[in-house]
């Protein structure tokens, strides 16, 4: 008898399936305790300083260099 069967894959895909489901449930309401959905809006706020600081830095670059011209 081989240890790869049929009833060992369908037991192993079930067991599989039901673990994800509860995983995902479990994340579902550990996210909704945290109060805002479980993200948080630093890592948005930081990018987007980032590219502020480096659009001026290049408006600010090319624009001397089009008076020094």
């Amino acid at each position: 008898m081989s240890i790869i069967n049929r009833r060992n894959a369908i037991l192993g895909w079930a067991v599989w399936t039901g673990s994800k489901r509860f995983a995902t449930l479990k994340a579902k309401r550990a996210a909704k305790a945290s109060g805002n959905g479980g993200r948080s809006k630093k890592p948005l706020l930081a990018v987007s300083v980032a590219g502020l600081v480096g659009a001026l830095t290049f408006w600010r670059k090319h624009q001397r260099s089009a008076v020094g011209s």
